[in-house]
Parts: structure tokens; sequence; C-alpha cells
């Protein structure tokens, strides 16, 4: 194997985003007489070079199938990838392609993603270890109850008089399971109106209110309306979700570490910048305009 091709395979040994890149199709080579360079130059195009790294980069955008390849199929794909590459930049280039100011503009945005990816992967990285994500999970899951579920059945109907009336017939004993058979329009009255267990997240706010507030034994004394019509609530159990484990939410809390640290680099990147904004047509924004409040996420 080429001391290039091995720099790279070491290279890509360490990326978990290359599973395959790195791994041993033929027997080691003998090591080389001498040190290889940190990262060599595979080749030349006109007045570039082209590094080993810069192959690395090629083999993790690649798709999972071809990451798998044999290191002396891959290398070349790679190698012959880069270089047509630079080949074509440097055609558009001659071209007076990089003056076009359309083509300016992705560059520079590219420039300007690259940029923060780096700033952000530097930053963000040492504050998402594996004994941070950790640390999270001990002090906001480990030993605490889970989140409360009841298991309720209901009734939804057209109106709310026809609600009351439902109400009226349990008061007088009449079964819940066989009047939702009987009048309920959801999709559930053939199982006697039951949704199982939930939590109060899974339901549109008036419904859940309203069974979270019930205990079980009991259904509402009044009709319950939402956008889907007007129900009737009866509770049958409640009980809480045991903790979760790690393995459940390591990836939601390293999602949400992740999210506050590029807000407060962003916070961060703001702070004592004089910031302007103009209208679409770059006209400067009426007094009226800047006073309002930025648009928030629903």
């Amino acid at each position: 194997m080429r001391p290039a091709l091995v720099l790279v395979a070491a290279l890509a040994a360490t990326s978990p985003l290359v599973p395959g890149f790195a791994r041993a199709q033929t027997a080691p080579a003998a090591p080389p007489t001498a040190a290889a360079p940190a990262n060599p130059v595979v080749a030349r195009v006109g007045t570039e070079v082209i590094h080993a790294t810069d192959l690395l980069a090629l083999a993790r955008a690649l798709p999972p199938s071809m990451q798998r390849l044999p290191q002396a199929t891959l290398y070349p794909i790679l190698l012959t990838q880069a270089v047509d590459r630079v080949a074509l930049s440097q055609l558009a280039r001659k071209e007076g392609l990089d003056k076009d100011p359309q083509v300016a503009s992705a560059m520079k945005i590219a420039a300007e993603a690259a940029l923060q990816n780096a700033l952000l992967t530097k930053v963000v990285a040492p504050q998402v270890t594996p004994a941070e994500v950790r640390a999270a999970y001990e002090k906001e899951y480990a030993g605490k109850p889970g989140p409360e579920e009841v298991h309720a059945r209901h009734i939804l109907v057209k109106t709310k008089a026809e609600a009351e009336a439902i109400i009226a017939e349990l008061n007088k004993g009449a079964s819940f399971s066989k009047l939702a058979q009987k009048d309920s329009i959801d999709g559930s009255a053939p199982q006697g109106g039951d949704l199982g267990f939930f939590t109060k997240d899974k339901m549109v706010a008036p419904f859940a209110d309203a069974a979270f507030a019930l205990k079980p034994g009991q259904w509402t004394e009044k009709p319950v309306h939402t956008q889907f019509g007007w129900h009737v609530i009866k509770v049958i159990a409640r009980r809480r979700q045991p903790a979760p484990t790690y393995t459940q939410v390591a990836d939601q809390i390293r999602q949400k570490m992740i999210a506050k640290a590029v807000q407060d680099e962003v916070a961060l990147a703001r702070k004592g910048l004089k910031v302007q904004v103009f209208n679409p047509d770059g006209s400067v924004p009426s007094v009226t305009d800047t006073a309002k409040p930025p648009p928030t996420k629903p």
C-alpha cells in the first residue's frame, strides 16, 4: 500500500463518518523506511496541490455503501474526483466565472458556512462530550419519576346537546363503553372509546386538561369542546412512566445541548456588533417597522 493511501486510511480510521474507509483489505504493508509527511500531497493539478485530507473530506461525503469499498478501489475514485474538481474550478476561473456576481455570492456564502461550521465545531464539541451528556442525564432524569399518564375512554359527538344527553345517561348508570360504541363518531368507538394510556402533551389542551383533572372512575360533568367536536371523557386509571434510560434519551439530551451551545455562541458573536437591517428593496425601515418585535416561531 502506498504511503499516501496508508495516511488517508489512518486519518479515516479516526472518523466515525467514514466507517469502512480504513478497513484493511490486504496484509499490512511493510513500514516505510522514512516517516510519512503529516498530510502528504497526493496530486498536483497545474499550480494547485491536493492533500490526503482533501480526499478524506470527499470520503466523508460519500454514501455509506461507497465508504465500505475496499481501499484499493476507493482511493483512485477519490483521487480522480479531487483532480476533476480542481480542474473544473481552474477552467471556471479562466473563463471569469468567479467574477460573476451570483457565483461570487455563492462562493462567499459557502466560505462563510465553512467558517461557521469550523467555529461551532471548535466551540461546541468540547461542551457536548459523552461525560457532559451523562452528567446532564443524571441531573435531569436519573432517579426522577417520568411523566404522568392517564388511561381514558371518550365519546365524541357533533353537538353540545348530544354530549349533555350522554352525560345524563351515564349519571343514570349507563355503560360508558356501550354508549361510545352506539353514539361516538370517533374511530375509537368500536373499542368503546378506549384511548389507552397517554401523556398530557399527546392530546389537545382542552381535552388533556379535562382528562388529567379526573380521578379513576370519574367522567366529565360537562361536555368538553375541541376542534373535533364535543367530548365526554372517562378516566380508567392513572400512572407515572418510569424514568427513561440513558440510552433512550441520550440523543435528545445531546441535541438540546448542541442547540444551547450554538445559541450561546451566536449571542457572543452578535455582542457589541452594530447590526442594521433593511427592507427587501433596500430601503430603511420606518420607525414603526423597527419597533415591531422579531417574529417568533409558532
